[in-house]
């Protein structure tokens, strides 16, 4: 099965430099990686002939939903057969690759568990899992166990895989979303109207590398509340629920009849 890894960036040369240094330590290496490169020419720099680059328009607003489309496109054009998506911020553990192909089914959408890494200045990529940090809010499953999720809405795009008859079947991303949030709930949500099920493999592990966050993002307020309101007139209910009641705690936004605004 010809597998392809796609990646979306602006900015993180330094997580991406990892990423890449991890791909080449897979037991099975990809066929194909697909660097989208977001309004940012200097990622063929860092990239160099370990990857292929496709550049897209930045703004912004990052148009992350289009660009993941655009990767998968370039990548089933070049006759992938299996595309894994992986977050710039992730350094995929070794079997990630092969565990990722060997499970791929039609009609699913697979997501290997994602350890968080401390704040360092860099990581020894043989000893990451020592240093592992699991979501506490998502399954862990044992090396080599598969566990169906009973959660749609645990889905997280920092690291999953699916069939290219399963991408073509769901229509990749919802390109009304651009900037923060909404996108990958909402390409669940399509998975869930569709019957598709999500799946957890265990073995395909990726670290996600440290960096500053705001815990609520009040820098993407604006984006939360756009986003929202697509994914709210999409399918009837408003996601990202816990940032918009952090928000509202702090007087930011208030709650009416129709939805989430700004206070």
């Amino acid at each position: 099965m010809r597998t392809a890894v796609v990646t979306v960036v602006h900015g993180r040369h330094d997580h991406l430099t990892r990423q890449l240094a991890g791909l080449a330590r897979q037991t099975q290496a990809p066929d194909d990686h697909v660097v989208v490169a977001m309004g940012d020419p200097a990622v063929r720099g860092v990239v160099g002939a370990r990857a292929r680059v496709l550049d897209v328009p930045g703004g912004p607003r990052l148009p992350l939903a289009a660009a993941r489309n655009a990767g998968a496109a370039a990548a089933l054009a070049a006759g992938a057969q299996l595309l894994v998506f992986l977050d710039v911020d992730c350094i995929p553990g070794p079997e990630l690759v092969a565990r990722y192909a060997g499970t791929a089914q039609d009609d699913v959408v697979d997501s290997g568990p994602v350890s968080y890494l401390p704040q360092a200045d860099g990581y020894d990529l043989a000893t990451l899992h020592t240093l592992a940090d699991p979501h506490p809010a998502r399954p862990v499953p044992a090396d080599g166990e598969v566990l169906v999720a009973e959660d749609h809405r645990l889905f997280w795009s920092l690291s999953f895989a699916l069939t290219a008859a399963t991408w073509t079947r769901l229509g990749g991303f919802c390109e009304a979303y651009a900037g923060y949030g909404g996108e990958d709930t909402d390409f669940a949500e399509t998975a869930h109207a569709a019957g598709v099920p999500l799946r957890w493999v265990g073995g395909a592990a990726a670290f996600h590398q440290h960096h500053p966050v705001s815990r609520p993002p009040v820098e993407h307020l604006d984006d939360v509340l756009v986003n929202g309101r697509v994914f709210a007139d999409r399918w009837g209910w408003w996601p990202m629920q816990g940032w918009l009641d952090a928000f509202a705690e702090r007087g930011l936004v208030r709650r009416t009849a129709d939805g989430w605004v700004a206070a």
